[in-house]
């Protein structure tokens, strides 16, 4: 494969590398994570999101203002720029292609993709980091099932939860590098794993459990378990589709298995896996 055709040594308005540091790059990212739901990112929590001391924060989170990335306001918290927001997506970019490789070409889990990523990631030049992408043949979602961002976009769609499906909806799972490990092998025993597809059964009211459809089993989430999972819905037609193609899978192999595919199909939608 010739790279060199694919255009890769210019990317987006502004190359990432060589200017910002490590601890910089690794806060707008926390940053971003902080504000999405548009309140400003308190120094305390990015700390502990960081691992760093509040007066290192507060030093980054100031040298990221001089450079115009983020809005600081003292004792209240920080936002990102337009600028900012940009450069936040496209270091989630980097990582999400960077777990990617580490986790197709290299066969780490997808969570032990996730603490290895930022390892090594920041000293990556942009255009390694593009040839990666187009090596891996432009995959769509890292291994946790979020999407990978396209070359300079400025926001990331926000993916709802498990929890919030109605039965019926068909979604794949993404599972956020975050997750408590204890939920993580939890939902691995149920086949609930990044870009897994899932359809759902039952929703109990009241917050009661969750009946999803994994493979050719039913499982069962409690609530608390559910809204840790994310999901990117399937709209009707894609559903409708996967059917169509299981349908004339089961053809190829019997009559019998014509009548018990159409008899599933018209009670439930067939399944099919993956944070920042």
């Amino acid at each position: 494969m010739n790279f060199r055709d694919h255009n890769l040594f210019f990317v987006g308005a502004k190359p990432v590398s060589d200017q910002l540091s490590k601890s910089e790059r690794e806060a707008l990212k926390a940053i971003y994570r902080q504000t999405r739901d548009g309140v400003e990112a308190h120094t305390g929590v990015l700390a502990e999101a960081l691992g760093l001391s509040a007066g290192s924060v507060t030093a980054t989170v100031k040298r990221l203002a001089d450079r115009h990335l983020v809005t600081h306001r003292p004792y209240h918290g920080a936002s990102l720029t337009h600028d900012g927001l940009t450069m936040a997506v496209t270091l989630i970019r980097r990582h999400r292609i960077v777990e990617r490789f580490l986790s197709d070409m290299l066969g780490y889990a997808w969570n032990e993709a996730d603490a290895l990523a930022p390892t090594f990631e920041h000293d990556l030049p942009d255009a390694v980091v593009e040839r990666l992408f187009v090596a891996l043949n432009r995959p769509d979602t890292c291994p946790h099932g979020f999407p990978i961002p396209a070359v300079g976009q400025a926001e990331l769609p926000e993916l709802p939860l498990l929890y919030d499906l109605e039965p019926g909806d068909a979604a794949e799972v993404a599972v956020p590098g975050s997750t408590d490990p204890d939920v993580i092998r939890f939902l691995q025993e149920l086949g609930v794993v990044p870009s897994a597809r899932v359809v759902v059964r039952e929703k109990h009211p009241f917050d009661g459990p969750l009946v999803v459809r994994v493979g050719d089993h039913d499982r069962t989430l409690g609530e608390r378990v559910a809204r840790a999972v994310h999901v990117r819905h399937i709209e009707p037609a894609q559903s409708d589709a996967t059917r169509s193609a299981s349908a004339q899978s089961d053809s190829a192999q019997s009559g019998t298995a014509i009548q018990d595919s159409n008899t599933n199909s018209n009670t439930t939608e067939h399944i099919n896996p993956e944070g920042d």
